[in-house]
Parts: C-alpha cells; sequence; structure tokens
C-alpha cells in the first residue's frame, strides 16, 4: 500500500538514503541465500552429509520462505514497513548467528527454516518499500537485486572459504554485523505506509485463480517449474558436479556457478523490461532448452568452459522468464484478485525450487551425479518445451 499523497513520511533519512538502506538491505538478506552453498562440502566431510541430505538443508529454506509470503508477506500494508523490515533484518541475523555456531546436520536445517522465514518478510516489506520509493523502477529493481545479490553472496563465501580464516563462520559473521547495523537505521526511515486495520485477516493465505487467468498461468507454469528447478539444482549440487567435471578441490567453483546464473538472470530483466510478456517468455524457454543442453554436453565432454558457457544461457533464460511469467499472467486478474494470484505463482515456483532438489539428492547414490543431472536437465528441457510450444501455439492462434 502507497502512503497517500496528504500524508507526510516520518522518519529523519532522506528518501534517497532510505532507498539505499532499503535495497543494499534487500542485497544482504538475498547475498545470504546463497553463502551456505560452497560449504556444502564442507559440511558433509565434516558431518556425512549426504546428497539428499544437502538439499534437504536447501528445500526447507524454499519451503519457509514461502510460508512466509502467505502469511505475513503483506503485513507492512497494515502496520507498516519498518517494523516489518526491522523484524525481517533481526530474524535474518539470527539466522546467520545460528550458521556460525552450527556443529550439526540440525543446526543447519535450523538455520535455514529461520533465513527463509526472514527472506520471506523481507521480500514482501522491503519489496514493498522499494515501490514506495521507486514507483518506476520498482519492480524491477526488486526482481533484479535478490538474483545478482544471490550470487554476490555465494561467490564472497568462495572467497572466504577459500582464502580467510575461520572458513565456515567468517562470512556468516560479517552478514550478521551488516544486518544488525541495517536493523538500526530502519528507525531512521521513512514511514510509506499508513496503519489500518485487518492486520489479522491478512495473514490468513489467499490463493485464487481467477478463471480468465486459468489457461495462461496452465500455458507458463510448466516453464516456471522448469526454471526453478534448475535453479534448485545449482544451488545445492551444482558444486560437487563442477568438482567432478573439472577434477578441481577448488571450493570457489561452486559460488562462480551459482554468480554466472544468477547475474545472468539479472541482465536477462534488464534486457526483456521493455519487450511484450509472450515475447519474453518465447526467448526464455528457448534459451533454457538451449542452455541446458550445451550444459548437459559440458558434463559429458569434461568441459568446465562448456558448462559455464551453458550456465549463462541458462541463466539468461532464468531470469526473463520468471519475470515474463508474471507480467504475462497477473495483469489478466483484477486489482482485487491479484495478490491471490500471485500467491499461486509463488506457490508453484517455490515448491519447484525446493522439491525436485530432493529428488535430485536421492537418486545421485543409485545414478551417480552426471546421470543425475542428465536426467533432471532433461526433464527440464521437457517441461520448457512443453511451454513454448503452448506459447507459440497461441500467438499463431491470435495472429
Amino acid at each position: 500500500m502507497h502512503a497517500p499523497h496528504n500524508v507526510r513520511p516520518t522518519g529523519s533519512m532522506t528518501s534517497r538514503a532510505a532507498i539505499v538502506l532499503q535495497v543494499s538491505s534487500l542485497s544482504a538478506i538475498s547475498a545470504a541465500a546463497g553463502v551456505p552453498t560452497p560449504m556444502y562440502r564442507i559440511y558433509a566431510e565434516h558431518w556425512g552429509m549426504s546428497p539428499v541430505m544437502v538439499t534437504t538443508v536447501f528445500a526447507v529454506y524454499a519451503i519457509s520462505l514461502l510460508g512466509a509470503l502467505l502469511t505475513v508477506g503483506g503485513l507492512s500494508d497494515y502496520i507498516g514497513r519498518r517494523p516489518m523490515m526491522f523484524a525481517s533484518l533481526i530474524i535474518c541475523a539470527l539466522s546467520m548467528a545460528v550458521f556460525a555456531a552450527a556443529d550439526s546436520v540440525a543446526a543447519l536445517l535450523a538455520a535455514r527454516v529461520i533465513q527463509g522465514f526472514g527472506t520471506g518478510i523481507a521480500f514482501g516489506a522491503i519489496g514493498a518499500a522499494i515501490l514506495d520509493n521507486l514507483r518506476t523502477h520498482g519492480s524491477l529493481m526488486n526482481s533484479v537485486t535478490p538474483a545478482a545479490s544471490t550470487g554476490s553472496g555465494a561467490i564472497l563465501s568462495g572467497v572466504l572459504v577459500t582464502y580467510a580464516p575461520m572458513p565456515t563462520q567468517l562470512t556468516y559473521l560479517i552478514l550478521l554485523g551488516l544486518m544488525l547495523l541495517q536493523a538500526a537505521l530502519v528507525w531512521w526511515m521513512p514511514e510509506t505506509a499508513v496503519k489500518r486495520p485487518g492486520a489479522l485477516a491478512s495473514m490468513r493465505p489467499s490463493i485464487i485463480v481467477p478463471v480468465q487467468a486459468r489457461s495462461a498461468l496452465m500455458l507458463v507454469s510448466p516453464g516456471c517449474i522448469a526454471l526453478w528447478a534448475l535453479c534448485g539444482f545449482y544451488m545445492t549440487l551444482m558444486p560437487s558436479l563442477l568438482r567432478t567435471v573439472s577434477g578441481s578441490s577448488s571450493l570457489l567453483l561452486g559460488g562462480v556457478a551459482i554468480a554466472v546464473l544468477t547475474y545472468s538472470g539479472g541482465v536477462a530483466m534488464l534486457t526483456a523490461r521493455s519487450w511484450p510478456g509472450i515475447t519474453i517468455l518465447i526467448r526464455s524457454m528457448s534459451a533454457l532448452i538451449l542452455g541446458v543442453a550445451i550444459t548437459l554436453s559440458g558434463v559429458y565432454a569434461q568441459s568446465v568452459s562448456l558448462l559455464i558457457g551453458g550456465t549463462v544461457i541458462a541463466g539468461f533464460g532464468f531470469g526473463a522468464g520468471f519475470f515474463g511469467g508474471i507480467r504475462t499472467v497477473v495483469p489478466l486478474a483484477l486489482p482485487h484478485e491479484r495478490a491471490g494470484l500471485l500467491s499461486m505463482i509463488f506457490v508453484i515456483c517455490y515448491f519447484a525450487f525446493s522439491l525436485p532438489t530432493i529428488a535430485a539428492g536421492l537418486a545421485v547414490p543409485v545414478l551417480g551425479l552426471p546421470m543425475t543431472l542428465y536426467f533432471y536437465g532433461a526433464a527440464v528441457m521437457v517441461l520448457a518445451a512443453i511451454s513454448l510450444i503452448g506459447l507459440l501455439s497461441s500467438t499463431r492462434r491470435a495472429a
């Protein structure tokens, strides 16, 4: 909810400083999501974590994040941006402390659940605050910032794990300090939402697919599932796969793979912002199919350069595809139906982000990592192809 024009925002911070604080806070929280990825091999060696446990640690994060989005994601519209932004930063800071002190798989699971919930609050509250202050480019900023920051977090983690002391603590402690500083600054930020009744009622999950949007949602859903399932694989098992392909034991490689995927996704969002929704989706699904095919050939040929090249193309498909899916489906709903429809899209995407990775983790001991990726990649390509064929057919019918 935007502040009415006749209401003066409260707070001593300038609007420009508030935007910097909001974007930097969303960046820190998003970066933290990518930090554990390069460390999974250390955790596996210390605590005997199996591939399925690695993917489960990731999956609980995604499901917790979805739970927060569906319940308290819109609460800042009722009680204000500042208290919810403060809560998100404190909860995420707590998760950093739990990660830094973790001495077991159970502690990792707890940290990931806490982190997912705090991140879900942040996406709702900080995202809304950015929209309040940047009405023209706010949506684009909300899309690009998490993608680019997740990759940056993975790279930072990979560098510190490889070259700095306290490999499984230092990155978390740096982010812990940064989040606490940002949380303290929140109370100087102008409040752009007006308190109103209905806070408790707003926490009841509302998942609605309006009749007029159903066919479009069916059209884009296979592609959205493919996009997020691929990202989930990169966030969990890609570091181990890169080690197999390259023969290198460097923990930095895993961070590089995540960064390549997410940076390419961020560039795709910037590039595609002026394209029509259907055009974005057709090009993104084509890029995803081509990128995954090249990535699989890189694994088969034991070529890191081919694998990274495929990741760049697949990342373009990932970034543009989610952006295009929302742009195509959400405008079909009436204003009072959009939040419920967006919730449905989040449900589809975040379950695709988490559950297929668990299936992959279960398959690795049976099939091996490369063969698991072949099957996983084939499934991603088939889903993307289903969406692509449907999109091309719909454009022909429209023509």
